[in-house]
């Protein structure tokens, strides 16, 4: 079973294949996913990660959140169901 993660106040500079290294760490990475402004393109300081072992994706949560990178310290939690709302 995999379990996705939130990531987010990570830096803008990061990517998506720094944020794989620091997870892969803890196990093994199904996907990453910063997102970007629809408008500019630019990131939105967060992101997404899947991993496919819960308890991999348990000790990659306890360890990296709190954690600095590039001066921010990120936070790392269980990603909660996306909740539709409606379009005005």
């Amino acid at each position: 079973m995999s379990k996705n993660i939130y990531l987010g106040n990570i830096p803008w500079s990061m990517t998506e294949s720094e944020v794989r290294a620091a997870f892969e760490a803890h196990g093994e990475v199904t996907s990453v996913k910063l997102i970007e402004d629809r408008e500019t393109g630019r990131p939105r300081g967060f992101g997404f990660v899947e991993m496919s072992d819960d308890s991999a994706a348990l000790s990659a949560i306890e360890s990296l959140d709190g954690k600095d990178f590039g001066g921010r310290a990120i936070k790392v939690n269980e990603a909660k169901p996306r909740v539709e709302r409606p379009r005005w």
